[in-house]
């Protein structure tokens, strides 16, 4: 059995992409990176690589991060600049036996150093979203902050081997440095070949007060289906911050187990997901947050699908 979960619409061309690996008997690592590199090259997805929405100096910082199951070997980047693909700089660190998480100027020496290919990550339609932005919190006393949606990714492949990353441009006008769950493991992204893999969107800094994507994934350990491991920990979470702090941010999360079974859950409204399995082509889902905190899902329609794309390429007004 193999299979691939991630977070958004977004990620269904690059899980399909991916898919064509894990069919031919594929690596999960190379699967999952393929999958998240494509996501990264489109300029239209505005919350992840290039085109991605900058910090509040106008400069892309970049977060990633990258895991392997089977040796629990873990790489990531956050608050890079200026490079094209930084999934693959966070597989290149899962290499390193030390020194396998880095950030900012050491991040982009150690890119440089491996030949990473260098690239100017401010689009001129990113620009037009920041000046769009800036105007608007002058206007109406917007906050700030918006977008924050990460794409995250679970991997199995018929080997068994499972695979999870996490690739983001972080919240659009954070401070400069400002670093989420995204390359943070356990919280952005966890994957162990024994028990299963998982991924989180939403405010990291609300993610990481959980350490949730390890939950989830040490609750596939313990038996239950990704669905309820999902559902639990969400709403665990979710009733933490709420009693603790009066409110709780996004939290939207995918998980897939040892036998290509998965799930997910969310505590907002619009999440939706792709999937792909050795049963199942590449299918977008929206999903739906019950009053009981149970998480449904339907497939996405032709007209949604259409909408999304016209949203996503539409003219910017400023």
């Amino acid at each position: 059995m193999w299979g691939m979960i991630a977070t958004w619409r977004m990620a269904v061309e690059g899980i399909t992409k991916g898919s064509e690996l894990l069919k031919e008997g594929g690596d999960a690592g190379d699967a999952i990176e393929t999958a998240i590199r494509e996501v990264e090259d489109f300029p239209y997805y505005k919350s992840v690589g290039y085109g991605g929405l900058p910090n509040e100096e106008m400069e892309v910082e970049l977060d990633a991060a990258y895991m392997d199951g089977n040796t629990l070997d873990i790489g990531a980047v956050a608050a890079i600049k200026d490079f094209a693909n930084p999934v693959s700089i966070a597989r290149s660190l899962s290499h390193e036996k030390v020194n396998c998480m880095l950030v900012a100027e050491g991040a982009e020496k150690f890119a440089h150093k491996q030949g990473f290919e260098r690239k100017n990550m401010l689009t001129d339609r990113a620009k037009a979203h920041y000046r769009k932005r800036v105007k608007e919190i002058k206007q109406q006393e917007l906050k700030p902050y918006s977008g924050h949606d990460t794409v995250g990714m679970a991997c199995l492949d018929v080997s068994g081997k499972m695979t999870a990353a996490t690739s983001t441009s972080g919240l659009f006008m954070k401070k400069k440095g400002r670093v989420g769950d995204s390359p943070i493991t356990g919280s952005g992204f966890y994957a162990d070949s024994k028990r299963g893999a998982a991924s989180a969107t939403g405010l990291g800094e609300d993610l990481m007060k959980g350490c949730i994507s390890y939950e989830i994934v040490r609750l596939m350990g313990e038996g239950m289906h990704p669905q309820e491991a999902c559902e639990t920990a969400v709403n665990r979470l979710d009733a933490e911050l709420r009693e603790r702090r009066g409110e709780a941010g996004d939290l939207s999360l995918i998980a897939m187990n040892t036998k290509g079974e998965w799930g997910v859950a969310t505590n907002i409204d619009g999440f939706s997901i792709a999937v792909v399995t050795e049963t199942l082509e590449p299918t977008v889902y929206l999903v739906n947050r019950e009053a009981d905190g149970r998480c449904t899902y339907e497939k996405a329609s032709d007209e949604w699908m259409e909408n999304y794309m016209k949203t996503r390429m539409a003219p910017i007004e400023e």
